[in-house]
């Protein structure tokens, strides 16, 4: 059966079902994105829900599953307050706090708590199995596509289907010999799903006119040995290789493996296999000599560790007339919210401190000292410019953005929200828009 390009996420889990014959499964994952579509519409299916350091929660649409919900998460992370709230409205969930744990979107959460979400998964998942009876699904092991979707079979039981886990460097892979020893384990990856569809729908969004900006301020020329830094799904790179024609040798670094896979598989898919080197490593000691390459990038990734050290192997590795440039997210500006808000909610909605939510480690870097710490760093002829992203209803992250903001509002105010977005989008005016900070220099 032909698939099409954009077919929604629960179409594409749907397929999967039935091309095994589950009915039924037991589904755990954390993105909202991947989850929310199967929930809503083919409740039916969905014999139980483990969310794992989840995102965003809504509580209407999780009520009337609180029964067979279970949450498991951080008790520290920009996404505290707002899973606990949503906590709060549905009492019936099972809930689990990781305590003394950050729960960021790169936390490599199985791997740093394997025991206490193993212990809490297994006695969640043996509950509700014994009050329905679960099937046991006996399915051949081994790996293969579905309606867009990667998928890898380990072991025999009720089935239970394993979404991805945000930026999470080991993914589920630390639980896969437990979990597989009870429960037909069907992990599931590909751009439809996780972060990997964030970052692919990012890479051709306006987003991706930021990207562009700086690298026309990068001023690639032919020959020149290209490194990103924190690639991730490898889009960028992949739009690099095709402007440039190969005419240049480009490489991507991240130390997720999960990514590289699936870096790779794309990279593959549009025929940029031979183009694109992706290499494992730590952008904090980055796995290449000294003077490696003319032109050095990372985007969006100096907010997700220590942003100096970073920045000091950007520099090591590039060669000397070489440019490095970043792009880092801003929590020190304010957002600008196009809907009929009166002044007060607008300026509360578009306040900086509202958006800190985003999520930066404690070194990271999400502000104007970019610019400084590029100085610092020893990079000359800077050249520093924030520019503007925006983020339209067309762009599925968006609904998370706005549930993230109504979780930080009153009741009163969370109502008036929804009514303001409703309108803007029944006239064709909503978006949001958010600024970054861009930065080039060269490397005396």
């Amino acid at each position: 059966m032909a698939i099409e390009a954009e077919l929604p996420v629960e179409e594409r889990l749907i397929h999967l079902l039935e091309h095994f014959g589950l009915p039924q499964v037991h589904l755990a994952g954390c993105r909202s994105e991947d989850w929310e579509g199967l929930v809503s519409r083919h409740p039916d299916r969905v014999a139980s829900l483990t969310l794992v350091c989840p995102n965003a929660m809504d509580p209407t649409l999780l009520g009337p599953l609180a029964s067979r919900l279970a949450v498991i998460t951080g008790d520290q992370g920009p996404a505290v307050a707002r899973i606990r709230q949503s906590l709060a409205a549905i009492p019936n969930a099972t809930s689990r706090i990781l305590r003394d744990y950050i729960a960021q979107g790169w936390s490599d959460v199985i791997a740093d708590r394997r025991d206490d979400i193993d212990a809490t998964l297994g006695e969640h998942l043996q509950r509700i199995d014994r009050q329905r009876e679960s099937a046991v699904v006996a399915i051949a092991e081994g790996t293969g596509d579905i309606a867009g979707l990667s998928y890898k079979v380990r072991g025999m039981g009720p089935a239970l289907l394993l979404l991805p886990l945000g930026l999470a460097p080991s993914q589920w892979e630390p639980l896969i010999d437990s979990l597989s020893a009870h429960y037909c384990t069907i992990t599931l990856g590909g751009a439809a799903l996780g972060m990997v569809a964030m970052l692919e729908k990012r890479g051709h969004s306006n987003y991706w006119q930021s990207v562009r900006g700086l690298i026309d301020v990068i001023d690639v020329r032919p020959g020149e040995a290209i490194l990103e830094v924190g690639c991730g799904s490898g889009v960028i790179l992949r739009r690099l290789a095709r402007q440039t024609a190969g005419a240049n040798r480009i490489v991507g670094v991240d130390i997720s493996p999960y990514l590289l896979r699936e870096a790779s598989a794309l990279a593959r898919g549009e025929g940029f296999e031979a183009s694109i080197a992706f290499r494992e490593g730590n952008a904090e000691a980055l796995p290449f000599p000294d003077n490696s390459f003319d032109i050095t990038m990372a985007c969006t990734v100096l907010e997700e560790g220590d942003a100096d050290r970073m920045l000091a192997e950007m520099v090591r590795v590039t060669r000397p007339g070489g440019r490095v440039a970043v792009i880092v997210r801003t929590i020190d500006m304010p957002w600008w919210v196009n809907a009929p808000l009166r002044p007060e909610l607008k300026v509360k909605v578009e306040a900086p401190s509202i958006h800190k939510g985003s999520g930066v480690a404690a070194r990271g870097c999400a502000d104007a000292t970019i610019y400084r710490r590029c100085r610092a760093a020893g990079l000359t002829n800077l050249n520093a410019f924030p520019q503007c992203q925006t983020v339209t209803p067309a762009e599925p992250r968006l609904a998370t953005f706005e549930q993230q903001l109504a979780t930080m509002l009153s009741d009163g105010e969370a109502q008036e929200w929804w009514r303001a977005l409703g309108q803007a989008k029944a006239d064709g005016t909503f978006f949001m828009a958010m600024p970054l900070h861009c930065a080039v220099g060269t490397k005396p």
